[in-house]
């Protein structure tokens, strides 16, 4: 990582090196939308927000940008990520980027389009606008081998798409006219963000595309990645700072079991937070 200068010991310093490189915010996000756990790591606002804020507060900030790799999940998780991001990209005025690794569909793309612009590797899978329920029944089963379902409810909807109960297809309708909502702000939402899209192709049914696809359909802005996208945009000497991501890994939170301040093998917390932000580098392939 480069070396930071204080302000007020780089006025001290001759003209060459009072000059600062452009900076860009690093951050990652990984996994599935809302299937966060103490054994389950996953994108929510909870564990998001922190890395956010210090990202779009760092100083001498040129642009954030976001390096997503999730299949999808929970939609309002998904909302709420993509409204914290365009909510301090407008109240800071900064550029947003977003980088798509393996995958950003569905609740993925929905945070990919908080950004001004998406770069997708030719081979990620973009896109996946749609809503989605699945589940079993299990009426037949239970019947099968002899248990007798047991449910009192106040209320007709309450136990609405039971599993041990055969379908109702006043169950169904109304779970699509709540999908159908969901879509409808998902598609809105798109729509907004990317008025490239391709209008004489139906890009919200639920399909994903690959990244050279999602270029000509609108999806996405470009390919390429951040390492040499960043560098193209900003200069050689691009400062970037990697955001650690907040939920940290499963070794540091072994070993900070200990209390704040030393971990429980008498390390201090900022070599375990320097040894993680290196990992993290890593995984980036920086």
């Amino acid at each position: 990582m480069p070396l930071t200068i204080p302000t007020w010991m780089r006025r001290l310093l001759p003209r060459r090196f009072r000059e600062t490189p452009p900076r860009v915010a690093v951050v990652r996000l990984s996994g599935a939308i809302g299937a966060v756990s103490p054994i389950r790591a996953g994108l929510s606002i909870g564990t998001v927000a922190p890395s956010l804020e210090r990202a779009f507060t760092m100083p001498s900030l040129s642009a954030v940008a976001l390096v997503i790799n999730s299949p999808g999940g929970s939609p309002v998780q998904s909302h709420l990520i993509y409204q914290r991001i365009r909510a301090l990209a407008e109240e800071k005025k900064i550029k947003v980027f977003a980088f798509v690794e393996d995958a950003a569909a569905s609740g993925g793309y929905m945070i990919a389009c908080a950004a001004d612009e998406i770069v997708a590797d030719p081979t990620s899978l973009v896109g996946s606008i749609g809503v989605v329920s699945a589940g079993f029944g299990f009426d037949r089963l239970i019947e099968r081998i002899g248990i007798e379902r047991r449910v009192h409810t106040q209320g007709e909807a309450k136990a609405m798409l039971d599993p041990f109960r055969p379908e109702n297809p006043q169950d169904i309708a109304r779970l699509k006219e709540i999908q159908a909502d969901v879509q409808a702000l998902f598609s809105g939402l798109v729509r907004e963000r990317r008025p490239t899209l391709d209008a004489s192709r139906d890009l919200f049914t639920g399909a994903v595309w690959t990244g050279r696809q999602a270029l000509e359909l609108g999806l996405v802005d470009a390919i390429g990645d951040l390492r040499g996208t960043l560098r193209a945009r900003y200069g050689e000497k691009v400062d970037l700072r990697l955001v650690a991501e907040n939920r940290g890994s499963w070794l540091a939170r072994l070993l900070r079991r200990a209390g704040p301040g030393q971990t429980a093998a008498g390390l201090p917390d900022a070599l375990i937070a320097a040894v993680e932000e290196r990992a993290a580098w890593a995984r980036l392939g920086l």
